[in-house]
């Protein structure tokens, strides 16, 4: 019985082995029928692919893109260099290659180089990255005309123009050194793979508006500092190749870069830079025996602005009265934020920087692409300097509710109203809400409401952006330096035979004002302070006042789905554009030129001021415009800016005469001057 029990449990286990044989064949043959489905998917999906989809097709042709781009970079020349190049690569890893015996290798790429210069002469202009078919041509020009270098002349680059690169040797900041952080692939590269270490080595301290603890940021030397932003982006070469053309050189032709960053105070008290560029102007004076030209770009202007006050005074620059009639023939303002740049409102309000302040495109590009708009806010906000961009005049210059100096015949909107909101955004604030559309001078206060403690005492202890009519006054700011980056609130030099021209480019539409909306404002933000301000429970809190009396932190940003294109001006993702050449308005660009430094109110000394207006018209088949562009940054390569320059340094300044395309002259007379 027991032996029955026994066979019959093992009969058992035997069939429940088979079944489970059984089932795992079965599963394997379900898992290969599935299989061989899906590679007759793929075949026939492979069958159906386009040649041009496969990666036979499209691995070569990234590797013929690759060489066709970096070719586009190579000059002719760069090739004679190539077996010296390869040499000290080659040296630097401590390897050569083997000698055969008997056996001499040379390559002459003499030949070579003929035929490439015969394909470059053929290539089309827009592959041309770095050019833009103008070299030398305004020098070659002007030398025929028997004009040569006679006056020293001084550059002077505008905001974010001037290469910065890091000089700290502490641990956390040691692989930076001597590297760019700003201008040049390292910042690139430093962005993507090490961005919190950047952005903490390029924000200045809050509180003392200098470098935080450990990091240590300087400007870039030498006229490479300036002359590209990366390679095949120019900034002042063009210029640069043009003054050598009628025998400029390091003797007679210095670029002045500076930390852009710094308020214009720091810049003096950490870096010296207007006792060395006093200095050298003062050399080059001795040196040459003549004046000196000085050309300004954008917010270079403001900044020889400031350095004529600064030069004068006795307790700065102490170089007395007549230093800038004894020293300087001409200033070339070369599109100047002397009243301002609208655009940069809004990068200070909240952080939205794409063609919002002068970034090159490419800084624009690394600023947008890698950094949100809190951060973007963060940085502009700590980078001082950049407030002396801040607008000018208030109402007086810029309009009031119903009526800008600047609105068109047919305008439905006047320009006078800075910062509006839609009807929705008005009544979701609230009966007692304070919001409304807002001037300049209001704009001005509503923007500081929303900045940090630290920044409303860096403007009040650096800038001033009103308007002064007393003559009394305006001499005694003179001695102010909050005064001196606002030419409404000071005079110009004592110098009557230094003269002034004002180059600037039209025709570009410029960010005018603005519709903005709130975030999260129904529960989570702080509402208008008054004198004796309380929470909304008594209970929790009194509003604590800020040191400068301005109200506290809110959020707001540019209403960007607002847009209205049949009203005039037009409204485009919430900004409405106007006159001037992309960047800096024309009021800004064109008035104190115009009509307020015609006035002897500002202009004591009578001195000369020429205004050139350049029409934007820039070539569609040559980078960046060509030689007829009035583009903010790209007029450095305009063939007429080039022949101004070299006319005004070698002497010929009498053949330069008012040109406009513009009405900047009944603009300007519509300004509340008086």
């Amino acid at each position: 019985m027991a032996l029955r029990k026994r066979a019959n449990a093992h009969a058992d286990d035997e069939s429940a082995t088979t079944s489970d044989r059984e089932h795992e064949l079965n599963e394997v043959r379900h898992l290969k029928q599935e299989l061989a489905h899906k590679v007759d998917d793929l075949k026939r999906k492979q069958k159906g692919r386009h040649w041009f989809a496969t990666r036979r097709f499209i691995f070569p042709l990234g590797v013929i893109l690759g060489v066709l781009l970096g070719f586009s970079l190579i000059q002719p020349s760069d090739f004679t260099d190539l077996q010296t190049h390869l040499a000290l690569l080659f040296d630097s890893y401590d390897f050569s290659l083997p000698q055969m015996p008997q056996i001499e290798l040379q390559i002459d790429l003499t030949r070579f180089e003929t035929e490439w210069r015969r394909l470059w002469s053929n290539v089309p202009e827009p592959w041309k990255l770095n050019t833009n078919g103008l070299e030398f041509t305004v020098g070659e020009k002007v030398a025929e005309e028997g004009l040569t270098a006679k006056h020293p002349i001084v550059l002077i680059p505008g905001i974010i123009s001037t290469g910065l690169e890091s000089w700290s040797t502490t641990p956390e900041y040691r692989p930076f050194f001597r590297q760019k952080l700003w201008g040049g692939f390292s910042m690139l590269q430093q962005v993507v793979f090490n961005k919190e270490k950047w952005m903490a080595a390029l924000m200045l301290d809050p509180v003392t508006g200098l470098d935080p603890p450990g990091a240590k940021v300087r400007a870039a030397e030498g006229i490479d500092a300036a002359s590209s932003f990366v390679q095949g982006y120019w900034l002042w070469s063009k210029i640069v190749e043009n003054l050598a053309v009628v025998n400029y050189d390091t003797n007679n032709l210095h670029l002045a870069p500076y930390d852009w960053r710094l308020s214009y105070w720091n810049l003096e008290e950490r870096d010296s830079y207007f006792t060395k560029l006093k200095m050298t102007i003062e050399a080059f004076r001795i040196g040459e025996g003549r004046r000196v030209v000085l050309a300004a770009h954008s917010m270079g202007s403001t900044v020889m602005l400031y350095f004529f006050k600064w030069v004068e005074s006795p307790e700065h620059g102490n170089g007395g009265p007549t230093w800038v009639e004894d020293n300087i023939e001409a200033l070339v303002t070369i599109a100047g934020t002397h009243l301002g740049v609208v655009k940069a409102m809004s990068a200070f309000l909240s952080g939205e920087m794409k063609d919002t302040v002068q970034v090159h495109p490419a800084g624009a590009y690394v600023l947008e692409r890698f950094f949100s708009r809190k951060e973007r806010q963060t940085l502009f906000r700590s980078w001082a300097g950049s407030a002396s961009m801040w607008m000018k005049g208030g109402e007086a210059v810029w309009g009031n509710a119903t009526f800008a100096p600047d609105d068109r015949s047919d305008a439905a909107w006047s320009h006078g109203e800075l910062i509006l909101f839609r009807e929705s955004v008005l009544k979701t604030e609230g009966a007692g809400s304070r919001l409304r559309n807002m001037t300049a001078s209001e704009a001005s206060t509503w923007i500081l409401e929303r900045t940090p403690t630290q920044f409303q005492k860096m403007i009040e202890s650096n800038y001033s952006f009103g308007i002064e009519r007393d003559e009394e006054q305006l001499k005694r700011n003179n001695f102010d330096h909050r005064k001196w980056t606002n030419p409404l609130e000071i005079q110009l030099p004592n110098a009557p035979t230094t003269k002034i021209y004002c180059v600037y480019g039209h025709g570009k539409d410029t960010e005018r004002s603005y519709w903005y909306t709130r975030e999260g404002f129904e529960h989570d933000e702080v509402q208008a302070d008054v004198i004796d301000a309380q929470c909304a429970n008594v209970s929790d809190c009194m509003t604590p006042r800020t040191p400068l009396d301005l109200p506290l932190l809110r959020k707001s940003q540019i209403d960007a789905e607002y847009t209205d294109e049949g009203t005039s001006p037009p409204v485009v993702n919430g900004v409405r554009r106007g006159e001037g050449d992309g960047t800096v308005n024309l009021l800004s660009l064109g008035a104190m030129c115009v009509e307020g430094w015609k006035r002897k109110r500002w202009n004591p000394a009578g001195m000369k001021v020429v205004t050139v207006e350049l029409p934007h018209e820039p070539s569609p088949t040559i980078p960046r415009g060509g030689g007829t562009t009035g583009d903010h940054v790209d007029i450095l390569g305009s063939t007429a800016l080039n022949e101004i320059i070299l006319r005004v340094a070698t002497g010929a300044g009498d053949q330069i005469h008012d040109a406009f395309v513009s009405k900047i002259r009944d603009y300007a007379k519509r300004i509340q001057w008086d």
